[in-house]
């Protein structure tokens, strides 16, 4: 058994392309999610037409630019140049202050300001939206206040639980880690079988004294190796680059990730087992499990806001219970009785996988 498993290691270490995938892909992920996918708004630029130029609007443009979230791109001086700005690709918002502006809110009927969005993105133009009209909201009754235009204000105060800074980085690290196991675990495992039937060495494995459940062991024991020490390697990026917290048990967290690591990989085995090429194997591995990870998982979309079908479907993805797993234990800092149902499912998952792997291993070649 051991000398199976270390020809196996062997076989991982002479293949430079199975090396980039375990070990670089993880890290190009981990950093392009980080620091390209991210919801968050800085520096959009904006454009600004102001009929009325005086002290109130130049303190709301202030207001504004100072806040971080938006950049003047351009001084507008008639509306005719709105359109032609927004058909250039250069702004995604501009904001046009009405005439006598700070007249008109001296006034009891108030002032208007209009507030135009490129739509063509339609996350990113709400999310300007609420930010421009949050900062004007807070200038006017910052300016009402001062006035003593309202005796009695009612003041709501948001306290952002669990991410505090509401950094998108915070959603998408868990299900960076979780995507990552599950491709490379699963996607690695399932090319492992079918390399030994295409190289003409599954002869030598089925006259060997090795049973089933021991080839199929000794194919995953590397692979789990190998992909806990790319979780290692996440963590680490995820901490140290990322700052993201560890709220909860580290040692609970490495537990959950080697139960996730275990399911993908008896996966993976399972793919290979009804693979006839590792062409194939990739290509199930790659297309029956990255789509559904990614869309049907939790990971970018809410599951809570999808049709009831795909709401079932998605029960039926690993992935979705092991970012449950990783959120509660990172950012909640809760422990094992609040996912203890999400731990049993995947262990069932996993021996499920196994035992359908064992049962459609073949002991002769076709």
């Amino acid at each position: 058994m051991w000398a199976f498993v270390k020809k196996e290691f062997f076989h991982i270490f002479r293949d430079y392309r199975s090396m980039v995938i375990l070990f670089g892909m993880p890290i190009v992920m981990v950093l392009l999610f980080g620091f390209a996918i991210t919801n968050d708004i800085n520096n959009a630029k904006i454009g600004i037409l102001d009929h009325s130029k005086d002290v109130v609007t130049r303190d709301i443009i202030q207001k504004l630019l100072s806040s971080g979230y938006f950049e003047l791109d351009s001084y507008l001086k008639s509306n005719a140049e709105i359109e032609k700005l927004f058909k250039q690709g250069r702004v995604k918002e501009v904001v046009v202050f009405e005439r006598d502006f700070a007249r008109k809110m001296a006034e009891s009927n108030g002032a208007s300001v209009q507030v135009i969005l490129d739509a063509s993105e339609p996350n990113t133009a709400n999310m300007l939206s609420s930010y421009t009209g949050a900062i004007i909201n807070t200038y006017s009754m910052e300016l009402m206040k001062q006035q003593m235009k309202i005796p009695v204000s009612i003041q709501v105060e948001n306290r952002m639980m669990y991410n505090p800074e509401v950094k998108s980085v915070y959603m998408f690290v868990p299900g960076v880690i979780t995507v990552l196991l599950m491709l490379v675990s699963a996607m690695m495992t399932s090319i492992s079988i079918t390399r030994e039937k295409e190289l003409g060495t599954m002869e030598a494995l089925l006259v060997s004294p090795l049973r089933p459940i021991q080839i199929i062991l000794g194919k995953v024991f590397p692979y789990v190796l190998l992909s806990f020490t790319n979780l290692i390697v996440i963590l680490l990026l995820a901490r140290f680059v990322f700052l993201m917290p560890i709220q909860g048990s580290l040692v609970l967290l490495l537990g959950e990730s080697l139960l996730f690591i275990m399911m993908s990989l008896a996966l993976g085995i399972l793919i290979s087992t009804i693979s006839k090429t590792q062409q194939q194997a990739m290509l199930l591995s790659m297309f029956a499990l990255m789509l559904p990870t990614i869309l049907l998982s939790g990971f970018i979309f809410p599951v809570e806001n999808m049709p009831l079908v795909l709401q079932l479907v998605s029960h039926l993805m690993p992935s979705k219970w092991f970012i449950i797993i990783v959120k509660n234990i990172m950012l909640k800092g809760t422990g094992i009785l609040y996912f203890w149902k999400e731990t049993l499912i995947l262990i069932v998952m996993t021996l499920l996988f196994i035992g359908l792997s064992v049962k459609k291993f073949k002991i002769r070649l076709e």
